[in-house]
């Protein structure tokens, strides 16, 4: 990359931090900044400020990535990332998600389906997936369970050894729900539902147990970062990817939930309104998560 390229890119990348989100969020987004300002150089177009970035370059970016044959469903994420940097720089008339030339309509790239390309991890696939992970990282392992059996993403699996004994006394003390606090999306904490008691309490002992010998880390790295990025990296490397990638354990975890709740005198969109907040996407979401998690399910 040229000077010009590196100097562009650090400004990004420095503008994408600032934008709020989650740790994987402004992760992304710092990811998307930098690939841009490569993918500007690689077009031969030579800035070094954001204040020059021009509706011209921002085209020929996305239609650079359309020729890599990504799906709108992406292309929608880049763009929202590269909005939230020129807002966070001030270029606010570029940033409108309506502008004539770069709305996402007018890129080209609207109307992308949200229904879910995951599919529920089955019960054989994780018990052959935590048995080949507890051999490479018995941490990650126990992670893999909790992710399952509380719905948890990514971060928030990783920072729960913050939680693991306060989950454990409210499950003794008789709560159906337990509050999850740290890694949260927007850092809202949320209540979860436990609808498997004896196994959910069996995993928070060998979490505990583990964390104690392991500097009170489910995940012993030295930083958050680096934490987050072995236990996405052993977990590929168990195979959770494509449709088994980690948010199948959040699928499964809905479609108990679900049950659970149902079983439990609940009407079936009341159901689906509760679970989309134990996910933390709001109660206002059930059909979000009717469309995304239950896709082709027969009701």
């Amino acid at each position: 990359m040229s000077r010009f390229g590196k100097q562009l890119s650090k400004q990004l990348v420095t503008l994408a931090r600032q934008g709020r989100g989650s740790f994987k969020t402004v992760a992304d987004r710092s990811k998307i900044a930098d690939r841009f300002s490569e993918r500007l150089a690689t077009l031969n177009i030579q800035i070094r400020d954001v204040k020059h970035i021009k509706t011209t370059h921002i085209e020929k970016y996305i239609d650079s990535r359309k020729a890599e044959n990504l799906s709108h469903r992406t292309l929608q994420n880049e763009m929202a990332a590269v909005r939230s940097i020129l807002s966070a720089a001030g270029r606010n008339k570029l940033a409108d998600p309506n502008h004539e030339k770069l709305s996402n309509q007018a890129l080209g790239i609207s109307g992308a389906s949200r229904d879910g390309t995951k599919t529920a991890i089955t019960d054989e696939k994780l018990t052959a997936i935590v048995s080949h992970t507890f051999k490479k990282d018995a941490g990650v392992a126990l992670g893999i369970q909790l992710s399952r059996y509380l719905g948890l993403r990514t971060e928030e699996t990783v920072q729960s050894a913050k939680s693991l004994r306060t989950w454990k006394q409210s499950l003794i003390n008789g709560h159906e729900r337990v509050r999850v606090v740290f890694g949260t999306k927007g850092g809202r904490p949320r209540d979860t539902t436990i609808f498997n008691r004896e196994k959910v309490l069996s995993v928070l002992d060998a979490a505990i147990k583990y964390c104690d010998e392991h500097n009170g880390k489910l995940i012993d790295k030295p930083s958050l970062h680096a934490a987050i990025d072995r236990y996405r990296n052993v977990l590929r490397e168990a195979g959770m990817i494509g449709k088994y990638a980690p948010h199948s354990l959040r699928y499964a975890y809905s479609r108990d939930a679900v049950n659970h709740h149902v079983e439990n005198g609940m009407s079936r969109d009341e159901a689906e309104a509760l679970v989309s907040m134990d996910l933390g996407h709001g109660d206002g979401r059930g059909r979000y998560i009717k469309q995304v998690y239950f896709k082709g399910d027969v009701e």
